[in-house]
C-alpha cells in the first residue's frame, strides 16, 4: 500500500499585471503557498493555499499540520484532515474554522491530485464523474478609472465573451460611473456585480435601486459578511437578485444562508470551504435548497483553477458564469493545460489528477520573490 513519505510547503510571491481594484483597496501581488505531497513511490500531488493574514506564518502552521500525513495512505484524506483538525488544530485552542479552512483546502487538493496520478484518472472522475463537457466563466473586468474599465469591457465584447464582471463598493458616484461606462461597450450581454462588503443595509437598499437601470443579473455580497441576516434584508428589498460570497465560508454559513433564504446563489470556492471534498457537500446542501452555486476564485495561481474546474464538472448545481483568478498574475506558474476559457467555457480535463503540469523557473522565482520580501 503506498504512503505518504515527504511534505514539502514553498511560499511565493507573484506579481499581478496590473494593480488589482476592489472595496477593501489595491493589490499589487497574489502570494500562495505551494503544497507537495509525496508518495514513497514518487508520485507528488500538488496544491496550494492563500496565505491570509501573513505567509510566513500560514507557511509554519501548514508544515506543523501537514506534517501529520507522512507515513498514512493518500487515500484517507478525508478521515486524515478531519483528525487533524481536531486534534492538531482545534485541540490546540485554534478555533478559527476559516482560517482552518484556507489552510485545509491546500492539503486536501494536493491529495486528491496525488489519488488522481495514482489511480491514472482525474479527479473529477474519482468524484464520481462530469454532468457537463464544459464549464462557464465570466470575463472578470480590471482598471481603476471607468476609461479603463470601458475599454476592457469593450475587449471582451469583441471577443465574444458572455458574461462580465465588475468590482463596485467603490463609492455611489465611482460606482455609478463605471457601471454606465462598461454598460455602455457591452449592449445586452449579462453584467454581474460584487460589492464585496461594502456597503451598510441602508446603502445597499439605495444601491441596487439607483442600479437597477442597467439591467444587472446579481450584486454579489452587498454587505458585511459577519451578518447574513443583513443580506436577508437587502434581499427583501431590492429587484436584483442577491448573491452570497464572503457570507459563505464555512458548511454551516452555507446551511444558514439556505435556511434564511438570504441569498439567490450561494459564491463559494475550495479556498473558503476547506478543499474539493467540502465543496461537493456545500454544493449538496445548497442543491437541496435549490440553489446554484457559482465558484469563488481568490488571489490563487491556475493550480487553484484545475481543482475549481474539477468541482465545476463533478456537481450538478452549477452556475454557468464562474470565477477564476490565475489570469491576473504576469506569468502562471501551470505551463499546462490551457486555462483561458474560449467565449466563456473551458473544456474538462483529462489528464490524471488535477491534470496539470508547472513551469519550474516560474515557481523558483516565486519563492525567490518571499525570501527577498521575508
Amino acid at each position: 500500500m503506498v504512503k505518504i513519505s515527504k511534505v514539502h510547503i514553498r511560499p511565493l510571491v507573484l506579481p499581478l499585471k496590473q494593480p488589482y481594484h476592489w472595496s477593501y483597496g489595491i493589490r499589487e501581488t497574489f502570494a500562495v503557498n505551494l503544497i507537495e505531497i509525496e508518495a514513497d513511490n514518487g508520485v507528488v500531488g500538488i496544491g496550494e493555499c492563500t496565505v491570509a493574514p501573513d505567509q510566513g506564518g500560514t507557511a509554519a502552521i501548514l508544515r506543523r499540520l501537514a506534517g501529520h500525513l507522512v507515513g498514512h495512505s493518500p487515500y484517507d484524506v478525508a478521515p486524515l484532515i478531519s483528525r487533524i483538525f481536531q486534534q492538531e488544530y482545534l485541540g490546540h485552542g485554534a478555533n478559527i474554522m476559516r482560517a482552518a479552512n484556507q489552510i485545509f483546502s491546500g492539503i486536501d487538493m494536493a491529495m486528491w491530485d496525488l489519488q488522481g496520478k495514482l489511480a491514472g484518472l482525474p479527479v473529477h472522475q474519482l468524484l464520481g464523474g462530469a454532468h457537463r463537457k464544459a464549464v462557464g466563466y465570466f470575463y472578470f473586468l480590471q482598471g481603476e478609472t471607468a476609461e479603463e474599465l470601458a475599454e476592457h469591457a469593450a475587449a471582451g465584447y469583441a471577443a465574444d465573451e458572455r458574461i462580465f464582471y465588475l468590482k463596485v463598493g467603490r463609492g455611489e458616484k465611482l460606482d455609478l460611473e463605471i457601471t454606465a461606462a462598461v454598460r455602455h461597450e457591452i449592449g445586452n450581454a449579462r453584467l454581474r456585480l460584487d460589492a464585496n462588503e461594502g456597503w451598510s443595509v441602508h446603502e445597499a437598499i439605495n444601491m441596487c435601486r439607483k442600479l437597477e437601470k442597467f439591467d444587472i443579473e446579481f450584486i454579489e455580497q452587498p454587505t458585511v459578511s459577519w451578518s447574513i441576516p443583513a443580506m436577508a434584508h437587502v434581499r427583501e428589498s431590492v429587484g436584483i437578485p442577491i448573491v452570497a460570497d464572503q457570507s459563505a465560508f464555512t458548511l454551516y454559513d452555507v446551511y444558514e444562508i439556505c435556511r434564511l433564504r438570504a441569498a439567490d446563489m450561494i459564491c463559494i470556492g475550495p479556498r473558503e470551504i476547506g478543499g474539493i471534498q467540502p465543496m461537493m457537500k456545500a454544493a449538496a446542501v445548497a442543491e437541496a435548497a435549490g440553489l446554484k452555486i457559482c465558484i469563488h476564485s481568490s488571489f490563487t495561481t491556475g493550480i487553484t483553477t484545475c481543482a475549481e474546474h474539477h468541482i465545476g464538472l463533478a456537481i450538478p448545481n452549477l452556475d454557468d458564469g464562474n470565477q477564476i483568478m490565475w489570469q491576473l498574475v504576469q506569468q502562471d506558474i501551470v505551463a499546462f493545460p490551457g486555462l483561458s476559457p474560449q467565449n466563456g467555457w473551458l473544456a474538462a480535463f483529462q489528464g490524471p489528477g488535477l491534470g496539470f503540469d508547472l513551469a519550474p523557473s516560474l515557481v523558483a522565482e516565486g519563492e525567490k520573490r518571499y525570501a527577498e520580501a521575508a
